[in-house]
């Protein structure tokens, strides 16, 4: 019988990382759909921003009270998945409380830390669950959120408390077990932990059957439900979990103001400014800005799976405030779901792209929302994974003007201008010290 649970746990567990492999390895995909970049220089101040912004959640701490609270799950996450290693371990080996025989008394401490982290995570959610369902925190309310987005959310934070509450209930059932003598349980004497021993009196009438058939549930379901939401986060905004570190690293490093050049404009002013530099036959470029999600940078797709859906972003921008129909937020998630949609059609063309007729410019992003933009960074200041919508904004705005010509006739004036006079005012070059005299 043994055998069989083993080879059972072996099979679930070898399915689940599989899917997730397959799963991660699309959304790679779909990452790469993008142009190339250079993000690899400054390798120091990189791995800082790993550390300080992903590993440290230096920006969440401008809140400092959602910043505990999302800190407590966070570190709940990545510390109690120490004890799933030892889950597994056993499921595979046909073992019980592997780590006991190797570490001795100080297993009993980090059992009850765990615990104190799973009380944690369980009251946090129950807060976190209460700020968008009662509270209802504009930010996470937002029309942007309607549908599916909203339900994520939800769905996740019950799934970590129903996993909390498991982990609670399987240690309170074992170590009754190991007081009722039950064979299998009395070999492994751990003495009883902090936070499950309060739901002794609730399971102490039970008999040693009722306890052990409990307990191997609760051991199940919880390990089950981890793996479920392994699978679940590429399918949700909860794959920042994973993506936070990787978007930490390759953020860009310049100054949030310094926007990118692009390189064949600015040798077309130098050579309408200095004819005689201009080569007999240049090379027009193919495209300028970007149309669809393949015309951006692959680190700004990465973004987009980045995002956390947390709306600081959209909370802070000047043009949403008064009204207008911009949303940072949801830049980010249209950019992700056209990249996803882009996917599914290459998945379903062998390798191939078959024309949809369809575009993130017009389909997805309206010339509403670009133009809203002020360009101030507000978003890119406030978000905790540093994406920056903006850098989405700036490239479909640019093909939006130098490929359709799009653009408001006062924009029109601006570049008249720039183009015949080099500067935005109406005055020749020649004239344009005219203000001095007198």
């Amino acid at each position: 019988m043994q055998f069989i649970f083993q080879a059972a746990f072996v099979l679930m567990l070898g399915l689940a990382v599989w899917l997730f492999t397959r799963n991660i390895l699309r959304i790679r995909r779909n990452i790469l759909l993008g142009k190339e970049g250079g993000y690899t220089d400054n390798t120091p101040a990189r791995w800082r921003n790993v550390l300080l912004l992903a590993f440290g959640q230096k920006k969440m701490f401008q809140n400092p009270m959602v910043a505990i609270l999302h800190f407590v799950i966070y570190a709940g996450f990545i510390i109690i998945n120490l004890e799933v290693l030892e889950i597994v371990l056993d499921g595979i080996l046909g073992t019980h409380r592997l780590f006991l025989g190797w570490i001795g008394s100080f297993y009993g401490f980090l059992i009850n830390a765990f615990e104190f982290l799973a009380v944690g995570v369980l009251l946090v959610c129950i807060a976190f669950l209460a700020r968008r369902n009662l509270v209802k925190v504009k930010r996470l309310v937002h029309p942007d959120l309607n549908g599916w987005p909203r339900s994520d959310a939800n769905y996740i934070l019950i799934a970590e408390i129903i996993l909390m509450t498991l982990f609670l209930t399987m240690n309170a059932c074992d170590t009754l077990l190991q007081e009722k003598g039950a064979a299998h349980y009395s070999e492994h004497l751990t003495g009883n932990f902090l936070f499950s021993s309060l739901l002794h009196p609730l399971l102490n009438g039970m008999s040693i059957e009722t306890l052990t058939v409990i307990e191997r549930s609760c051991w199940w379901l919880h390990i089950a439900g981890i793996l479920a939401f392994l699978n679940y986060l590429p399918y949700s905004k909860h794959l920042h979990i994973l993506f936070a570190f990787p978007n930490a690293y390759y953020a860009r490093l310049e100054p949030m103001g310094q926007m990118h050049n692009m390189p064949a404009i600015q040798q077309e002013v130098l050579y309408a400014m200095q004819p005689e530099l201009a080569p007999a036959e240049a090379a027009a470029p193919v495209s300028f800005g970007a149309k669809d999600v393949r015309d951006l940078s692959w680190r700004n797709i990465l973004d987009a799976y980045s995002c956390t859906e947390c709306g600081r972003c959209t909370a802070a921008c000047p043009a949403n405030i008064t009204g207008k129909k911009l949303s940072p937020r949801k830049i980010m998630m249209d950019t992700r779901d056209r990249a996803e949609e882009i996917g599914r059609n290459i998945r379903a063309n062998n390798g191939q792209f078959q024309p949809d007729n369809k575009s993130l410019l017009h389909d997805y992003i309206s010339v509403e929302e670009l133009r809203a933009c002020t360009t101030c960074n507000a978003c890119v200041q406030e978000c905790p994974v540093s994406i920056s919508p903006l850098e989405i904004i700036l490239e479909l705005r640019r093909n939006l003007i130098m490929e359709e010509s799009n653009a408001p006739q006062e924009w029109n004036g601006m570049f008249s201008n720039t183009e015949n006079n080099f500067a935005p005012w109406k005055f020749a070059p020649d004239d344009r010290d005219g203000w001095l005299k007198g």
